[in-house]
């Protein structure tokens, strides 16, 4: 059929789709994520106490790698806030050098993840502890500005406050420019005219002066370095799969369309060894830069390559002028980034929520603030949820006593080990009284060894009080479940 033909819808080859639907829009695209980038990236590298070229360099090449291996399209991921927080204490305690070798370990075990395709784990992450684990984020960006602001002098606080002024006032006249960018502008030009005393850019640490050499992290090859770098390691990948899978569900509910979350997680393993090997830090999806690249267009992975190699010629071309701006401006922007993490509908939510579903999300922050460490408040955020929802499935257990000289139970609902214990309290020998009793499982469903045990005990302290015991209604699965175990129920 001619490509003129009415009804005709001519489909981009899946090359070109997959890559470029429109080449100008996703350099646009790109471009504008890349300036969204910038600010962030420094920020993020003075949290995690390395130097702007170590989250620089794990930018570019984390973006260059996962544009060709990363399983969802126009998503944009870099170095980022919540591995940075995870990765401090290892910065602090042992050097950078250390945090390259947690990188590598940190992306094997993305990779595995991904080849085991276990991303379908993400979905038994339930709403309340991804709740918890943004507002812990925010809660940890927050508090890592306060050793910039505690003690600083006056011309710091203004500066704070004249750039929350420009981030948030801007939007209100033109989003043509990112006002984080304009913000980090105007702050810089008026520190410098000013001769304000402002600590800059270039105090916290390099910047690239070109592009990224490789090299193997400068650690001794040994058990005690896999000890210290083990459970940071495994934070790291955690938390970056975590963050990127949310990541890719926002960009899949923008677009419409699919992603494959274990090509994702592998990707962002290869792209964080990659990182690690260059001298950058692991990253993983970053979500207000991958909104931005899909509201401005970017559909595929070229504009997820741009990001990164826009970024890298920016950084080496303004290095002189990126080394200016001053700290307080790099502040006002996490602050930004801190309040517009956090799900304050959540908050105003506690009340009317299940109350175990905000005690999950309150103990997530909790953990994850106490500890300082987001992996320990997800783990038990997973972990509450589960026994949470255990104890609610077990408590749908219904067994209904009917008849006199013939007892009849009807057992319905979920048994399994939680349930097992209440299947059998409700058979009580001193009521029954050695009368027949016929014990009917037609609303009900077995699913565990020791839910098969329960019934068993039933029976036998039954007819061990000289009942005769008939089981009837036994679904197939169950059936199937006892025969197995061979118990002799029939």
């Amino acid at each position: 059929m001619k490509s003129g033909f009415p009804g005709h819808t001519r489909h981009p080859h899946p090359f070109r789709a997959e890559w470029a639907p429109s080449i100008p829009r996703e350099l646009m695209a790109g471009a504008v994520a890349t300036f969204a980038l910038i600010p962030e990236v420094i920020a993020f590298s003075f949290v995690a106490g390395v130097d702007p070229a170590v989250g620089l360099f794990a930018s570019f090449v984390i973006s260059l790698v996962i544009a060709f291996t990363g399983g969802r399209p126009a998503m944009v991921s870099a170095a980022a806030g919540s591995v940075a927080l995870v990765a401090a204490p290892l910065v602090h305690a042992h050097g950078v050098q250390y945090l390259f070798a947690a990188g590598v370990l940190a992306g094997l075990v993305q990779i595995l993840f991904g080849w085991l395709r276990l991303g379908v784990l993400m979905r038994y992450v339930s709403g309340s502890v991804r709740t918890g684990f943004v507002n812990a984020l925010a809660v940890l960006i927050f508090s890592a500005q306060m050793p910039h602001l505690i003690g600083a002098n006056a011309a710091t606080w203004a500066m704070v406050g004249v750039g929350l002024v420009i981030i948030y006032g801007l939007p209100r006249i033109t989003t043509v420019v990112p006002s984080p960018l304009v913000c980090i502008v105007v702050l810089t030009m008026a520190a410098h005219w000013l001769q304000l005393p402002l600590k800059t850019v270039a105090d916290l640490g390099l910047l690239p002066d070109g592009l990224p050499s490789f090299g193997l992290p400068q650690v001794p090859f040994s058990l005690e370095t896999l000890r210290l770098i083990a459970l940071p390691a495994f934070a790291i990948a955690m938390v970056g799969l975590l963050e990127s899978m949310m990541t890719a569900s926002v960009v899949d509910d923008l677009t419409d369309t699919p992603s494959s979350k274990n090509r994702e997680c592998a990707g962002l393993g290869a792209a964080n060894i990659a990182a690690s090997f260059f001298g950058g830090i692991a990253g993983c999806g970053m979500i207000g830069q991958t909104v931005s690249n899909v509201r401005y267009g970017g559909r595929g992975r070229l504009s997820t390559l741009f990001a990164g190699a826009f970024l890298l010629v920016l950084m080496v071309l303004l290095k002189p002028w990126v080394s200016q701006v001053p700290v307080a401006a790099l502040v006002a922007i996490m602050v930004m980034v801190s309040a517009s993490t956090f799900d304050w509908g959540s908050a105003r939510a506690l009340l009317r929520h299940p109350k175990l579903s905000s005690a999950v999300m309150v103990a997530t922050v909790a953990v994850t603030v106490v500890s300082d460490n987001l992996a320990a408040g997800v783990a038990v955020g997973v972990l509450l949820s589960g026994v949470f929802f255990t104890f609610k499935v077990a408590r749908l257990l219904d067994v209904e006593k009917s008849g006199e000289e013939q007892l009849t139970y009807r057992v319905s609902g979920q048994v399994f080990f939680a349930s097992s214990d209440l299947l059998v309290d409700a058979f009580d020998v001193r009521d029954i009284e050695g009368k027949p009793v016929r014990i009917d499982l037609g609303g009900a469903h077995f699913w565990d060894i020791t839910a098969v045990n329960a019934l068993d005990k039933v029976c036998q302290r039954l007819r061990k009080h000289g009942s005769t015991v008939e089981v009837v209604g036994m679904n197939a699965q169950s059936r199937a479940l006892i025969s197995k175990l061979d118990l002799g129920i029939e």
